[in-house]
């Protein structure tokens, strides 16, 4: 077949074609050029992928290279460069305030800033048009540092910021300008993809085992990611046709980090040292494990509307009413966070793995980092080795921004991105807005 796409003709250049003009049309060679020239070179070319979680640490972004589908390659990813850059303060203050259910109020506009930022729309606004200039600039500092112009980058695949995340509702919000980012970089951007599953009935989250499939499923041995963000949430890859499983289990470096800047003026706390420094609060953990969610079947996702600093303060309230002994330390509560992120995760793990042989359980995120919570995982795992994704080729903290990368080629290929199973959706469908640059 020509790769030119068929013409119309008409009997004059002037007039509009009459319907007997349309009858010597090949509909089908119009369908196969247009599918071949929107979708065929999308394949395997330079993508971006862009990610800042739920614990709002920052922005990372990749540059990196997928191998063609069809090929037979031992290496179906190529990782060119990274960069990982801070959010300024104000817009980390700002994304944190709209976070929470009126959480812009205590908010005041600084000297520089529009007087009118009166309501959480105004904030909502002006975060939307900061964070993507951000954006912006941490995916033209990735382009310097890799050498490579923006021609070469066929899409940029960037989740935006959550600030609400609501499944039982069917609304989710990721805050991002999307036409900001294509414009300051010149390339088109795939953005909004938790909203299509949504729309066919599933949560919308989580997204990335999609891509765990695709990269780290293997045939001989099942496989399972647990990845420490925000939020932890776990991928079950089957050796067999089994659907993968995979859904949130509960809080992670949200409560962490929240905990260790209100306590130790540190943005997080550096491999667990502060947290082995205390005590494990029993009663505290126990009370903490009673929350909703964990009971909950999946599938299921949950993010900062229901795990945040000011959950926590309520609960260490209840336990002083309650408890016959409260002397204990801020550190004895990082200690407690830290047991509660293991345990819950391993709760499930355990479900899935107490029927198969030793293998290994593979942590990718920010969590990975954090030593003394990778001891606890692998106390609560002594059958399993807890080990992370770099023995499978990809480093932990920047698994999520390639995944990312991958659902921007999905969304341009037009092949699905969402796994039924995992999120709950009817069916699978095609995830993201495209912004053309």
């Amino acid at each position: 077949m020509s790769n030119a796409a068929p013409t119309i003709n008409t009997n004059n250049n002037d007039a509009e074609p009459t319907t007997n003009d349309y009858d010597d049309l090949d509909y089908t060679a119009l369908s196969d050029a247009l599918e071949q020239t929107v979708f065929e070179n999308f394949d395997d070319g330079l993508y971006i992928g862009m990610m800042s979680g739920t614990s709002l640490d920052g922005m990372d972004a990749v540059l990196c290279q997928f191998a063609n589908d069809s090929e037979n390659t031992q290496q179906p990813l190529q990782l060119i460069t990274s960069h990982s850059q801070n959010f300024p303060a104000r817009l980390r203050e700002v994304l944190l305030a709209l976070c929470q259910p009126n959480g812009t109020a205590a908010l005041t506009p600084n000297f520089d800033e529009p007087n009118d930022l009166v309501s959480e729309l105004d904030w909502f606004g002006w975060a939307s048009r900061e964070y993507s200039e951000f954006a912006s600039e941490v995916v033209n500092t990735l382009l310097q540092q890799a050498d490579t112009d923006s021609e070469s980058v066929l899409a940029i695949g960037c989740h935006g910021q959550t600030v609400r995340h609501r499944p039982q509702m069917a609304v989710t919000l990721q805050l991002l300008d999307a036409n900001i980012i294509a414009e300051r970089t010149a390339i088109s951007v795939v953005s909004d993809f938790r909203r299509r599953d949504m729309a066919v009935g599933g949560q919308g989250a989580p997204l990335v085992p999609a891509f765990h499939k695709a990269l780290f499923s293997d045939s001989a041995s099942t496989r399972i990611l647990l990845n420490l963000g925000g939020i932890a949430n776990i991928t079950v890859l089957p050796a067999n046709d089994d659907p993968v499983i995979g859904y949130d289990t509960g809080p992670a470096n949200l409560l962490l980090d929240a905990w260790a800047k209100q306590h130790i003026d540190k943005d997080y706390d550096q491999d667990g040292a502060w947290a082995q420094s205390g005590q494990v609060i029993e009663p505290l953990l126990n009370q903490l494990l009673e929350h909703p969610f964990f009971a909950q079947p999946h599938p299921k996702s949950t993010g900062r509307e229901d795990f945040n600093l000011s959950w926590l303060k309520s609960e260490l309230q209840a336990f002083d009413k309650t408890a016959t002994d409260t002397r204990y330390s801020a550190a004895d509560v990082q200690a407690t966070l830290t047991e509660l992120t293991a345990i819950s995760a391993c709760d499930q793990i355990n479900q899935f793995i107490s029927n198969q042989k030793q293998s290994s359980v593979y942590v990718c995120g920010g969590g990975a980092l954090n030593r003394y919570l990778m001891t606890r995982l692998q106390a609560h795992l002594p059958h399993w080795a807890v080990t992370t994704t770099t023995e499978l080729g990809l480093q932990p903290t920047w698994v999520e921004s390639v995944a990312f990368a991958w659902l921007a080629r999905q969304t341009l290929m037009g092949e699905t991105g969402n796994l039924p199973a995992v999120t709950g959706a009817r069916k699978g469908v095609v995830l993201g807005q495209v912004c053309f640059a």
